[in-house]
C-alpha cells in the first residue's frame, strides 16, 4: 500500500470518528466551511459584475 492511500484512509477514518463523537462540533465545521464557501462565491460574482458594467 502506498503512502498517499493509507493517508487517505486514516483522514476519512478520522472523519468518521469526529463525526461520530462530536456531531454537534462536527455540523459547526461543515457550517463553517460552507459559509466560507459561499462567501468566497460571493466575491467573484461581485468581481465579475463590476468587471463587466
Amino acid at each position: 500500500m502506498n503512502m498517499k492511500k493509507i493517508l487517505t484512509w486514516a483522514g476519512v477514518a478520522f472523519l468518521l470518528f469526529f463525526l461520530f463523537s462530536a456531531p454537534d462540533q462536527a455540523s459547526n465545521v461543515v457550517n463553517g466551511i460552507l459559509a466560507s464557501l459561499r462567501g468566497a462565491a460571493e466575491a467573484v460574482i461581485t468581481f465579475m459584475q463590476n468587471l463587466f458594467q
